[in-house]
């Protein structure tokens, strides 16, 4: 089977694309991205080439750009160039250079993207890249998904010679008289990767001559593992986190049997970002603290009583609407209070809807969160109650109660607690003249 044939079989297998889509190819200058930019061609995708110039390397760079901008043309494809100031950026982020150029061309590959309307972009890593990934990231903290290589598909980019080794790659460009430029700078020790690929993989295959062929198929096994394990634990996780309005609870008891399982808790917490030293913090007071929080840069997770709470940390500002009138509607989120008048007196309202005596009302009322030394008089009762012992025995917890909707009367008074009770000084009574219906829906 010719190599373009084997493309295509490839993409096909891995659902890569179709042929109908119109592909951003990345084209550095190098033989991986030539050879697929040819393949591509030859395959008659509707192409656009995209090639950055990172101004790193003088009048070498400017070559690169030269042999792309002249090879797009004899393939027929449109091409786009961008020129990056890669020092100024790595100077002012802080970070290396290999980083800075990544980060600026996967930007910029978005971008172009979206601007030209293609499905995907398409990067021209290999099987070598591959292993090197999997060696590299065994000496960074990348856990079992950094074994698992390089994927053909992520998002919306594509890595359609995975299948092709370094060697193949370097034969099939012989064969065709592809043109192509090398980049001096991957000859250089001095980047990890650079020394991964030309001294530490050479003395793998001193070992076993084999070498790439088998860590490509253990890479196999360890995707498949990670993907069995990350089966069970997205069938735990359903199992266990219950979504409720704005949270989601686990009942203590039921994922008690995981709890001293550090790497299961981790990957059951991982879609929200907690670190693996706050998860262990949180499993060594699992049994025996109450109130705890404990934070990720977008969630809270709340150790109560017989439940843990996950709630989304929110940047919107304290809830504080005033109420200038009888027929306002207030929009609270995605919900909005309402005052309905003449209403039949209904004992048996949701807990969203409560009746009041509307004589009683003093405009602007007001909607807030509860503060502290907040009182009120419970329904059915005569003696004067703080809203957070109220709160505490109604086992309010700590997130919930920042987001109850507390509706104040333009005398101060607290007129409903919404959704729990309303006090009893606004009760409907049988000298009540107007009976309005609040509801929070």
């Amino acid at each position: 089977m010719v190599i373009a044939d084997q493309l295509a079989q490839y993409i096909k297998n891995q659902n890569l694309i179709q042929i109908q889509d119109k592909v951003l190819l990345a084209v550095s200058g190098g033989k991986d991205s030539m050879l697929m930019a040819t393949l591509f061609k030859m395959l008659n995708y509707d192409c656009i080439i995209a090639h950055c110039n990172f101004q790193l390397r003088g009048q070498e760079s400017d070559l690169d750009e030269a042999l792309v901008r002249k090879y797009a043309k004899k393939l027929g494809y449109p091409v786009y160039v961008k020129c990056f100031d890669t020092n100024d950026y790595a100077k002012t982020h802080k970070i290396s250079i290999q980083m800075a150029a990544r980060d600026l061309r996967y930007a910029w590959f978005e971008e172009l993207r979206t601007d030209l309307n293609c499905l995907v972009v398409a990067i021209a890593q290999h099987a070598n890249d591959h292993v090197e990934t999997v060696l590299f990231n065994l000496t960074r903290s990348t856990g079992l998904l950094g074994i698992t290589g390089i994927k053909p598909k992520r998002d919306s980019l594509i890595r359609p010679l995975l299948f092709l080794s370094a060697n193949s790659i370097s034969q099939e460009v012989s064969r065709l008289a592809i043109p192509y430029r090398d980049d001096q700078s991957n000859f250089s020790t001095k980047y990890a990767r650079n020394k991964i690929r030309l001294e530490i993989i050479p003395k793998f295959q001193e070992i076993q001559p084999d070498f790439l062929d088998i860590m490509s198929q253990n890479i196999q096994h360890f995707q498949e593992s990670y993907n069995f394990i990350q089966n069970f634990v997205n069938d735990l996780r359903q199992k266990l986190f219950v979504i409720q309005d704005d949270y989601i609870t686990i009942d203590k008891s039921a994922i008690k049997e995981y709890i001293n399982n550090s790497y299961l808790i981790f990957e059951l917490f991982k879609p929200y970002g907690f670190q693996k030293t706050v998860l262990t913090d949180m499993i060594s007071v699992f049994s025996q603290e109450m109130g705890q929080v404990f934070t990720s840069p977008s969630f809270e997770l709340l150790l109560d009583r017989g439940q843990l709470v996950l709630h989304k940390i929110k940047n919107s500002k304290d809830m504080h609407h005033l109420v200038p009138h009888l027929d306002a509607i207030i929009t609270i989120g995605s919900k909005q209070f309402m005052f309905s008048a003449d209403v039949p007196v209904d004992f048996n309202l949701d807990k969203h809807s409560a009746q009041i005596d509307g004589e009683k009302l003093i405009f602007p009322l007001l909607i807030r969160q509860w503060e502290v030394g907040d009182w009120f008089i419970p329904l059915g009762m005569k003696g004067r109650k703080k809203i957070s012992d109220f709160f505490i025995q109604q086992k309010v917890h700590r997130f919930e109660k920042q987001s109850v909707p507390i509706v104040v009367n333009g005398n101060g008074e607290i007129i409903w607690i919404v959704g729990y009770r309303i006090d009893n000084r606004y009760k409907v009574s049988d000298n009540t003249k107007k009976v309005l219906t609040l509801v929070y829906k």
